[in-house]
């Protein structure tokens, strides 16, 4: 398949692909000044691999890179055969990486300035029309330095490459994604980090935020799943690690409060269920609903004390 120099969008902009080697997941952060990144930029397949093309993208390199990869090539052969196919392939940035970790980069001769990539053990960064060239060493050092969550780590490389001068041109939007290291044969399940910023002055600080509201609702989850199970206690401690990193928003204070009253410290939770009621008088109607069926345990009494009837 022959692709033409213009298959795909201007996306001028700087990327990591990054594995962890403990947990095997693998996640892409993406930064430019274009609207909606990801949308074409970051491919990635849980058990696979994962694709970046940007410069003058071509789309097609994402699920052909993933394909190349899943018919046993590695990122070296499937990066040199899309980019000798590829008639715009003087203008093209291309990185891609394997489920161990294994990465190989390519940067057209035409890339506008400054243009250029590096990969290491388990990460590959590449940028493009870049106030500097050293936007791209940044990003690897942060990444070689840094611990952590492989999400974590990617934000840490996309806030150095910010640092050292980012896109010549300014921020617009920016994307990361993250799969797991194995498949679940579901793929809703494989992505456990899907976040975007499509329009945005200040699109890093933005996809920040989300990643912080991200891990909130994740130990939500958590304390659903133990509310399910009847195990309390552990409910109490995933409700209160949510409100500890979302306390903005009131959901996460009201199921922290139910939480306190289903472990038997209904005074503790008043206060927070009046803030919770302060911020939006509904969930005043949550309460009684979730009695029948055992997701809140309290007495009638509590319940008139606490409602004030």
């Amino acid at each position: 398949m022959v692709h033409h120099v213009h298959a795909g969008r201007l996306v001028h902009t700087y990327s990591i692909i990054a594995r962890d080697e403990r947990t095997g997941e693998i996640g892409i952060g993406v930064q430019s000044h274009w609207f909606s990144v990801g949308t074409d930029v970051p491919w990635a397949l849980a058990g696979l691999g994962a694709v970046v093309t940007q410069s003058f993208t071509n789309p097609a390199f994402g699920p052909e890179g993933l394909r190349l990869l899943s018919d046993g090539r590695s990122p070296k052969e499937a990066v040199e055969t899309m980019v000798s196919n590829d008639e715009g392939r003087d203008f093209r940035q291309l990185a891609l990486m394997d489920a161990r970790g294994n990465a190989h980069a390519y940067t057209g001769r035409r890339c506008v300035a400054e243009a250029g990539h590096l990969c290491g053990d388990n990460y590959s960064v590449q940028a493009n029309m870049m106030l500097n060239d050293s936007v791209w060493g940044a990003m690897a050092d942060s990444f070689e330095s840094s611990d952590g969550p492989i999400a974590e780590r990617i934000m840490n490389s996309l806030e150095a490459a910010e640092r050292a001068g980012g896109d010549v041109r300014g921020r617009q939007s920016a994307a990361l994604v993250v799969v797991r290291g194995k498949s679940t044969g579901k793929i809703w399940r494989d992505r456990v980090v899907d976040l975007r910023v499509d329009d945005h002055r200040e699109p890093l600080k933005e996809l920040n935020r989300l990643l912080r509201v991200h891990r909130a609702y994740e130990s939500m989850n958590a304390g659903d799943a133990a509310m399910e199970k009847g195990d309390m206690p552990s409910a109490l401690e995933h409700y209160s690690q949510a409100e500890t990193l979302y306390p903005e928003n009131e959901e996460m204070v009201f199921w922290f409060a139910v939480g306190l009253a289903n472990n038997g410290r209904f005074e503790e939770s008043v206060p927070h269920f009046e803030q919770a009621f302060a911020r939006n008088a509904h969930w005043k109607l949550m309460v009684p609903r979730l009695l029948p069926n055992g997701l809140l345990r309290m007495s009638q009494e509590q319940l008139r004390l606490l409602l004030g009837r």
